[in-house]
């Protein structure tokens, strides 16, 4: 399984998810989402109330991410997710939840 695992290109994105989506448990969802993905990377709140999540992970982790991302948990409502490409980050292996 790790053989596999180095084998796939490792991708990065960058997912700005819109909406009702803070002060209801989804940066909490996303690192759920993120650890069942086994995607490694970071999400926070920004201060114009949306939710930014960093991911790697191959093209399968990361659509999936991106659909879980459109759902979101139940207490939220997920407007719009921006997508862009990012620069794979050198040592990001976990995934964590950041700032407050």
């Amino acid at each position: 399984m790790a053989t596999e695992k180095t084998q796939s290109l490792v991708l990065a994105r960058r997912f700005l998810v819109r909406g009702r989506v803070q002060g209801v448990g989804f940066r909490w969802f996303v690192e759920r989402e993120a650890h069942i993905l086994q995607v490694a990377g970071w999400v926070r709140n920004n201060p114009d109330g949306s939710v930014e999540v960093l991911a790697h992970g191959s093209r399968d982790q990361l659509a999936g991410l991106h659909s879980r991302l459109r759902e979101g948990p139940r207490a939220a409502r997920v407007d719009e997710v921006e997508v862009s490409e990012s620069d794979p980050t050198p040592g990001l292996s976990s995934f964590q939840v950041r700032g407050g």
